[in-house]
């Protein structure tokens, strides 16, 4: 059977608490911490620690993990290309924030400063 699903239905329906754990060890692997990562996220999303591991209890998808989320007003300044695609061109909005997510992950790998990737 053939998946006819778009790239944007694909990622609606991953849950973030499948994609999580990735994050986790590829921080891990460069020397950063989970608690740098959840910090990351937490000034994307506005989610608290505790919000945050309830969403990956709950399995969450990524539509329903961004929907309820705060994006941080300064999330558009997350700019550069990750996994080919430059994320300030991205029109679908919901593919931008989990490639924004993406981005700010990778930055965090790469050992970029903190206050750089929060944008401060």
């Amino acid at each position: 059977m053939k998946n006819t699903d778009t790239p944007n239905e694909r990622i609606m329906k991953m849950t973030f608490a499948s994609v999580y754990p990735m994050y986790v060890a590829k921080v891990e692997k460069k020397g950063r911490t989970k608690a740098e990562l959840n910090q990351v996220i937490s000034w994307l999303t506005g989610y608290d620690n505790k919000k945050l591991q309830d969403l990956i209890k709950e399995k969450v998808t990524f539509a329903d993990f961004f929907g309820q989320a705060s994006l941080n007003p300064k999330a558009s300044l997350i700019t550069g290309v990750i996994c080919g695609y430059r994320v300030e061109d991205i029109k679908d909005p919901l593919t931008q924030q989990v490639r924004y997510l993406d981005k700010l992950v990778d930055e965090l790998a790469k050992g970029k400063q903190m206050e750089k990737i929060l944008r401060s």
